[in-house]
C-alpha cells in the first residue's frame, strides 16, 4: 500500500524500506565515527557560543560528515538538514534531520546517555526516525508501521508506559534548569507532582519513554534535529510529543514527550497553569 506525504511524494513499501535501509546505514556509519574518538584521552572541543558551553567535537563533525556522504550516494535528490554542516536542499520533497552527537557534553564526559538523532521528514514532519547509542549498542526506531529497539541483549517491540496519574509519574529532562527562569519554573512545578525526577539523560531519556520506562521528558530551548528522531519513535510507541501549548513540536522550542495522551494533557495542565 502507498501513502502519501504532505508534499505529493508517494511512500509506497519500496520507499519506505529503502528510507528504512539508509537511515541504518547513516546509523551504522555513524556509530563508527563516534566510537573512534569517544573515551579517548586527548578528546577536546571547541565552544560554538561566547556565552555558554556549547560544544563541538572532531567526533561531532566526522559523524555528520560519514552521513553524508552515504546521504550524496544513496538519495542524492533529498534535502538535509544537520546540525553541524546546515542545510543541503533537495528536490523529493524529503529532508533528512541529522544529530551526529546529541549530548555532546556527555560525550565529552564519557557518560553513555549520548546518542545520534537521525530521522526523515516531509513537510508535515517526521516520517520516521532513529535514536542509536552506539557505546551501549542500542537502536530505537520508529515509523512506517515500525516501533522496535534491538542491542546486545535483546530485541523488543517499543511501546510506552500505560496512562497512570501524575504522582506516579517518573519524569526526566537533560538540565535541572530547563531554560528561562519562566521555564523552569514550570518544569519544577510539574516535576514536583511527580514521583520521581532525574536529569542528563539527553536523547536517551526520549528513548527510555519509548520503551516504557518512564512518563515524561520536558525540555525548552530546542532546535528541530534535536527532536524529530525522538518525535518518530515516540509516536510510533503510542506517546504524544508536542510544544507545551500542544502544537507539533517538530521544529524545537518547548517539548513535552510523555507516555499517552491522558499523562500529555495532565502535564500540560500544570506547565501552562
Amino acid at each position: 500500500m502507498a501513502s502519501e506525504a504532505n508534499d505529493g511524494v508517494r511512500l509506497d513499501a519500496g520507499l519506505q524500506a529503502e528510507l528504512i535501509a539508509v537511515a541504518h546505514a547513516l546509523a551504522d556509519a555513524a556509530r563508527a565515527a563516534t566510537l573512534s574518538h569517544f573515551r579517548s584521552a586527548d578528546l577536546t572541543a571547541d565552544n560554538k557560543e561566547a556565552d555558554r558551553f556549547d560544544p563541538v567535537t572532531v567526533a561531532d563533525r566526522l559523524s555528520e560528515q560519514k552521513m553524508r556522504e552515504i546521504l550524496a550516494a544513496r538519495r542524492p535528490q533529498d534535502g538535509i538538514l544537520g546540525e553541524e554542516m546546515g542545510t543541503t536542499t533537495g528536490t523529493s520533497g524529503l529532508t533528512w534531520v541529522l544529530d551526529p552527537i546529541d549530548g555532546t557534553r556527555s560525550y565529552l564526559s564519557g557518560t553513555p546517555t549520548w546518542g545520534v538523532l537521525i530521522s526523515v521528514a516531509d513537510e508535515g514532519g517526521p516520517i520516521y526516525g532513529l535514536i542509536d547509542q552506539p557505546y551501549i549498542g542500542e537502536r530505537f526506531e520508529g515509523g512506517f508501521g515500525r516501533a522496535e529497539m534491538t542491542g546486545p541483549h535483546w530485541t523488543r517491540g517499543l511501546r510506552t508506559r500505560a496512562p497512570r496519574a501524575l504522582k506516579d509519574c517518573l519524569i526526566m529532562s537533560t538540565f535541572p534548569e530547563v531554560g528561562t527562569p519562566e521555564e523552569g519554573a514550570a518544569f519544577h512545578r510539574l516535576a514536583s507532582q511527580c514521583r520521581l525526577t532525574r536529569y542528563g539523560t539527553d536523547c536517551y531519556a526520549y528513548a527510555l519513554l519509548a520503551a516504557g520506562h518512564i512518563d515524561l521528558v520536558v525540555e525548552a530551548g530546542l532546535q528541530p534535529y534535536d527532536v524529530q528522531a525522538p518525535i518518530a519513535v515516540i509516536e510510533a510507541a503510542g506517546g504524544r510529543m508536542t510544544g507545551w501549548d500542544g502544537r507539533p513540536a517538530h521544529q524545537g522550542g518547548r517539548v513535552l514527550a510523555a507516555s499517552s495522551p491522558e499523562v500529555h494533557a495532565a502535564a500540560m495542565a500544570v506547565l501552562n497553569g
